[in-house]
């Protein structure tokens, strides 16, 4: 006689990763004088394990947004916090909670949004951005309805989209410094 199958694959020796429920590890970044909210969909495990925005060595976000605004790539945290204070660029995630596989935005169920209220109290927003279409899609449904503030959705510069090069990542990004630069 053999063993039932288990429906769950960590239970047949399957290679399928699980699906993991995470909680946002680290809160949003941003002062009063922030003028551009610019969100992601919710931290890999690389910015996880930092406790920062943007952390996979190969993301390619901190490159492009210093081409866009005429400046050195900051290095460190305490470089990319100063950088995002200097340029009045605060820094968050769309999502608060989520259950997910991995780092990939297509296998996210049963999104919670973060509350961006505190932000926009505090700090004088202009415009936001989304980076990437999945933190597009979970803004305009789980935020947007709320706030009645669309957001201009750019490209992911994450490596998973290594189709869109850098050049073209940039001129995207083009906004972000027109909303800055603009007096």
């Amino acid at each position: 006689m053999t063993a039932p199958s288990s429906p769950n694959p960590s239970h047949t020796g399957s290679s399928v990763a699980a699906r993991e429920h995470i909680v946002h590890p680290f809160g949003p970044l941003y002062d009063g004088r922030s003028r551009v909210l610019i969100l992601g969909s919710f931290p890999s495990p690389a910015s996880r394990g930092q406790a920062f925005f943007y952390g996979h060595p190969r993301n390619r976000f901190w490159r492009v947004i210093a081409a866009v605004l005429g400046q050195e790539v900051p290095a460190t945290i305490g470089e990319k916090r100063a950088f995002c204070s200097a340029n009045r660029i605060a820094l968050w995630d769309v999502l608060a909670q989520v259950d997910i596989i991995g780092a990939s935005d297509a296998s996210i169920k049963n999104p919670m949004a973060n509350d961006l209220a505190p932000i926009l109290a505090a700090a004088p927003i202009e415009r936001i951005f989304c980076t990437g279409a999945a933190a597009g899609r979970y803004y305009k449904r789980l935020i947007e309805p709320a706030l009645g503030i669309p957001a201009e959705v750019l490209p992911s510069t994450s490596p998973a989209n290594a189709a869109m090069t850098f050049e073209r990542l940039v001129h995207a990004y083009a906004p972000i410094a027109d909303a800055l630069l603009r007096q």
